[in-house]
């Protein structure tokens, strides 16, 4: 599970250089399993909080608990660590008509199956074992068919499987998602919308979303929007089973705690 406890991050302003808080005091808690849309516009600020979230930046101060460990404060090569096996990303497109040609983390010149069987190298697992694991990761997200494909050989829709495919063949224990549903046609973005609808019914994954897709939304088991760096919990009715660690009683409306946490 995340905890995250007064996390806030400064830059500096570029007409006085004082600083500026891109995220200000902010505090999360995801149980384990748990699925987070966080709603809010492209910006320093979201991208800030899923490098955050994904270990690939310390905040200012604060704590961002993962599992039991401080990314904060964990040593780098700790850090990597947890990277290469606790955390799966992906990464959308820009608007509709600007999405690249290549989502993040796929290489032009691999095929499907070679692109996603890529993430487990780290884990130094068999070539033969990447193989089956990467087959199987395709065959969730529907591209059982397309294995040997290479990216300029499938629509945008269809490479945006392959890099969820990606993200999840190590079976972490969280998934990042940015944006992932923009610069899609109607029906990619619908069978995007439906691959992480049932994620967050099956999966025993923690996944967090940044979105301002209504069709991401809508269906969210846990909705908060992320607004001049502060976190703030929808105010609407949700059904989850409450937490050992403080997490919200079944049927709760979401809000934020005393500890502004969210």
């Amino acid at each position: 599970m995340y905890h995250l406890t007064g996390v806030t991050t400064c830059c500096r302003s570029d007409r006085d250089g004082g600083p500026v808080r891109v995220l200000d005091e902010v505090g999360l808690f995801v149980e384990d399993g748990g699925a987070l849309v966080v709603r809010g516009p492209a910006g320093p600020g979201m991208s800030t909080l899923l490098r955050i979230l994904g270990g690939l930046e310390r905040p200012t101060r604060g704590s961002v608990v993962l599992n039991g460990t401080d990314l904060a404060v964990v040593t780098e090569c700790r850090l990597a660590r947890i990277r290469a096996e606790a955390i799966g990303t992906v990464a959308g497109g820009g608007r509709a008509g600007t999405a690249p040609p290549v989502p993040a983390g796929l290489s032009p010149g691999l095929t499907a199956r070679q692109n996603v069987a890529g993430a487990l190298i780290p884990l130094r697992l068999r070539p033969a074992d990447r193989r089956e694991l990467a087959g199987e990761a395709l065959a969730e997200v529907g591209l059982g068919d397309r294995f040997e494909a290479y990216p300029a050989e499938l629509d945008e829709g269809a490479r945006r499987r392959v890099a969820l495919a990606r993200a999840l063949v190590k079976r972490p224990a969280v998934l990042l998602a940015d944006r992932p549903t923009d610069g899609l046609d109607e029906d990619a973005r619908a069978g995007m919308v439906e691959l992480f609808a049932r994620l967050w019914s099956e999966r025993r994954v923690s996944c967090i979303v940044a979105t301002e897709d209504e069709a991401l939304v809508r269906p969210a088991p846990r909705l908060v929007t992320l607004s001049r760096g502060r976190l703030t919990a929808a105010a609407r009715r949700r059904r989850q089973p409450a937490t050992a660690a403080g997490g919200p009683e079944a049927g709760t409306v979401e809000g934020r705690d005393d500890h502004g946490e969210v």
